[in-house]
């Protein structure tokens, strides 16, 4: 895995993925930003978010369970001081589908934090991390 950060202007950097992707970062004004796209910090999150998002979902549909929806909430707390680490991420999951049962969707969640998700794995090495899981019925 590759990826090549090239410096645009003030604060704002594009990246450009070993998969041919490109992703905007910049600062936020107080730091010479200009707002324009997320910070650095928020696509870690969202990186890990959308990895154990990915491994949920694959998993129930590998048991053949009707998945709908899934989304993951995370909100993160961060060292006060520099390097300004996570420090406790809360993860809730709102996964929707067709009689799917609670227990089905946690050891899914489980499976990805303890066995799937490396991002979520390696940040659980500074961090604390919580999963809460709701499950809503699909309608008909």
């Amino acid at each position: 895995m590759d990826c090549t950060i090239k410096w645009v202007s003030d604060m704002t950097f594009m990246a450009e993925t070993g998969s041919g992707h490109t992703i905007t970062m910049d600062g936020a004004p107080d730091s010479g930003g200009r707002n324009l796209a997320a910070r650095p910090m928020e696509l870690v999150l969202a990186g890990t978010g959308g990895c154990t998002a990915f491994d949920v979902v694959l998993i129930l549909k590998r048991g053949r369970h009707d998945v709908r929806d899934c989304q993951v909430r995370l909100e993160a707390d961060r060292a006060e001081q520099d390097p300004k680490v996570f420090t406790r991420i809360r993860m809730t999951y709102t996964v929707t589908g067709r009689n799917l049962k609670q227990e089905v969707v946690e050891r899914a969640v489980k499976l990805s934090a303890e066995k799937y998700c490396s991002a979520s794995i390696m940040l659980g090495q500074v961090a604390e991390i919580s999963h809460v899981v709701e499950v809503v019925e699909a309608p008909a």
